[in-house]
């Protein structure tokens, strides 16, 4: 503002923001894009939408990520390390629990799920992560079967078996009690009667 013959500051005028890490900044990106991709969807969520929620012009996200699918990995990534981190910590004896919990979290985490499923035929970075998300849960169980005794050969069948289940755990409604009975039986806690 002009005052007098000099420019002076006018105490009234909002401070630029304090400088902030490009990682902080990124953790804040990713962040308010899963809140959103989850609150409103994948497609009904705009660039500029989780730009206006981290307070950042809508060009300052593509200094972080070339486009929305690429925001969309960090996501699923930051999802994935949450939810291993846990499952790590688990009990390996308590087998139904462990892939109870994995259910749970990729059911509150259902909408980016469907749309890693829609998007991957259209996305080579989203079919990639997919393809690589596949890759460490199998590994992931079939250390859990090696640990258990099971053959190779018969892990692998039941590896299959325990993906198919988890999707179709996640694919259609039930009850907790449901979910727990078929995890009980998957993991052999519990025979068919």
């Amino acid at each position: 503002m002009w005052r007098a013959g000099h420019w002076s500051t006018d105490k009234r005028m909002p401070r630029n923001k304090q400088q902030q890490h490009p990682d902080e900044k990124r953790t804040e990106i990713v962040d308010a894009a899963r809140t959103l991709f989850l609150k409103a969807g994948y497609e009904a969520t705009s660039m500029s939408a989780i730009a206006s929620a981290v307070g950042v012009a809508s060009n300052t996200i593509y200094w972080y990520f070339k486009d929305k699918d690429e925001l969309l990995v960090a996501v699923l990534d930051a999802e994935l390390e949450r939810g291993l981190a846990k499952f790590l910590r688990s009990p390996a004896t308590d087998r139904t629990g462990r892939l109870l919990m994995v259910v749970k979290q990729l059911h509150q985490a259902s909408r980016l799920v469907a749309t890693v499923h829609a998007r991957m035929e259209y996305s080579p970075t989203i079919a990639a992560w997919h393809d690589r998300f596949h890759e460490l849960s199998e590994s992931l169980i079939h250390a859990e079967m090696s640990q258990a005794g099971i053959s190779p050969e018969k892990a692998n069948a039941l590896v299959k078996i325990w993906v198919f289940t988890v999707e179709g755990l996640l694919a259609h409604a039930m009850t907790d009690r449901e979910r727990r009975k078929i995890c009980a039986v998957l993991t052999g806690d519990e025979a068919l009667q």
